[in-house]
């Protein structure tokens, strides 16, 4: 009996704080693993004393989320796992994080860094929020219950969901009961509404969207200048985006029974409802438009979020 044998996977993904490795073990040396993960140090032998994820037991490959980096810091990583006999760990691998832009945040609930920019008199966070605290499959909704799902992702494990590309690009789609944090809506600008946005920021209101489309020159020319240019996420043609306002807006999609429109449409709750229907106002943009487009859904849709500054 001996204690396993792995190695260390690829660090990518590197962020001002946040970092994906993992491992994979070719030996449990005789006896099960009961721990794996990752450990993580500024010191160049890091050890299960450090830093360290969880991710599961036995043989095989495995993915580990690094989380709570500082910025401009390099750290010094390796797998691991635990059996009887002992802990045995992978070949060590070192990386830098990202340094600390100045138009941009980081959320301390779970280390993800925002950009963020002003058009007019507001700023606006210049990504979709990605705030995870659990994650339900697709053949679950409420209008009632706060959820959270990751486009096309099935399980309901958060680490394996903030792993995945769709998490990574486009962020996280919440029903509009998880969106407002469970609160009643608003009309009034500022909305007033924390919602799920981290402390400082807030849920736009419905009047809000309203002055960034009007600042921009109304709803059938906002689109072009909110959009991402190019079809390296949106589909074609997406002709006459420009983004000139900074605001990179990406097609995440949204959840209704089940995901859709991914590329093709972007959609944005606000905290504002609309009583007579029980439904909620939100804000889509499309490939194939130049407009903005304001309508009302039932409140079990999951769509993205845009955080608003205070």
């Amino acid at each position: 009996m001996s204690i396993p044998t792995l190695s260390t996977t690829e660090i990518t993904n590197i962020t001002q704080t946040s970092a994906n490795s993992g491992g994979s073990i070719t030996s449990d040396g005789g006896s099960d693993v009961t721990a794996r993960g990752v450990c993580w140090s500024t010191n160049q032998t890091p050890t299960i004393s450090d830093n360290i994820t969880t991710d599961g037991t036995g043989v095989g490959m495995f993915s580990s989320i690094l989380t709570d980096l500082s910025p401009n810091t390099t750290y010094y990583v390796r797998a691991y796992a635990t059996n009887s006999k002992g802990t045995g760990y992978g070949n060590t691998l070192t990386f830098t994080t990202q340094e600390q832009d100045e138009n941009s945040f980081t959320d301390p609930r779970d280390g993800n860094v925002y950009k963020f920019v002003t058009i007019g008199e507001q700023i606006w966070m210049a990504e979709n929020l990605k705030y995870l605290p659990n994650v339900v499959g697709p053949e679950t909704w409420s209008e009632t219950e706060p959820y959270y799902y990751v486009y096309d992702y099935e399980g309901t494990d958060v680490t394996a969901a903030k792993v995945t590309a769709n998490y990574n690009t486009y962020g996280v789609l919440y029903n509009w009961i998880a969106a407002v944090d469970g609160t009643t809506g608003s009309e009034t600008n500022p909305s007033g509404i924390q919602g799920i946005c981290p402390a400082g920021w807030h849920l736009p209101s419905d009047a809000e969207w309203t002055q960034l489309i009007d600042y921009l020159g109304g709803d059938w020319i906002a689109g072009d200048k909110l959009k991402e240019a190019g079809t390296t996420h949106w589909e074609s043609p997406n002709e006459g985006a420009t983004n000139e306002s900074g605001f990179t807006a990406l097609p995440g999609g949204y959840y209704v029974n089940g995901f859709g429109a991914i590329g093709r449409f972007g959609n944005w709750w606000s905290a504002t409802e609309d009583p007579t229907t029980n439904s909620a106002w939100y804000r889509d943009m499309r490939c194939f438009e130049s407009s903005v487009y304001r309508s009302n859904v039932d409140r079990s849709w999951g769509m993205s979020v845009r955080c608003i500054k205070d």
